[in-house]
């Protein structure tokens, strides 16, 4: 299965020079500095804090990672990668609910404890094609799952992707709210949410689908963030 990725780091050889293998060990501190910030604080964590922590100048940081975005994408490669894979094999699941709600459970389990991750399914980043191809497939096999589960009868015909985006948001936004008394409270809140998307037993919905104009408005990253 072909899948997305921002693209591997450059193999290492055999006894690179001492100032090569400063410039990777440099690298790597700051991935695993960054990694901890943007989880803890989001996609906007002070650059500079992540220099300071990692014992370097933030120059340092720009000669590794030009821009705000390269540093975010670099960290969330891995985890992409993984969630994409997972987020494809729900589709396997003979039972179109079960696939349904797998597909929740993955995109909701990541996004959890990792404000990064949660801001990187919460916004699109203009002109960037890294974060636009991860976004298109993972929506892509939403989508698919979610048709399923509709021609099958068991999710309510008027849910829209748009729909299972907010639910993301929603959900996000009690993990971090409660991560540091219940951490596991979302998963909670998450199966009483989906239970709304069941076909059977369902209220009229008073308010449409949003228009995808107006969520693309609501996903895009305002450029006074940096990005």
């Amino acid at each position: 299965m072909s899948h997305f990725c921002y693209g591997d780091l450059m193999p290492s050889r055999e006894n690179p020079p001492p100032a090569r293998r400063d410039a990777h060990r440099n690298r790597q501190r700051l991935l695993e500095c960054a990694r901890r910030a943007f989880a803890e604080r989001g996609a906007t964590a002070p650059l500079d804090g992540i220099a300071r922590e990692a014992g370097l100048v933030v120059g340092t940081l720009y000669r590794h990672f030009p821009t705000r975005l390269d540093l975010l994408s670099a960290v969330l490669e891995p985890k992409l990668r993984r969630v994409i894979d997972e987020v494809a094999a729900s589709r396997d699941s003979e039972d179109p609910w079960e696939a349904f709600r797998d597909l929740l459970e993955v995109l909701c389990s990541a996004q959890a404890g990792d404000r990064a991750f949660a801001d990187f399914l919460a916004w699109r980043f203009p002109g960037d094609d890294r974060t636009k191809a991860a976004h298109d497939e993972i929506c892509a096999h939403a989508q698919q799952v979610l048709l399923r589960a509709q021609s099958a009868g068991a999710v309510r015909p008027d849910v829209t992707g748009a729909d299972l985006l907010v639910l993301l948001w929603a959900s996000g936004r009690v993990s971090e709210t409660v991560q540091s008394v219940a951490p596991a409270m979302w998963r909670r809140h998450l199966h009483l949410a989906m239970d709304g998307f069941r076909a059977s037993n369902r209220l009229d919905l008073r308010e449409p689908a949003w228009d995808l104009d107006v969520l693309n408005r609501a996903m895009t990253v305002p450029e006074a963030r940096g990005y």
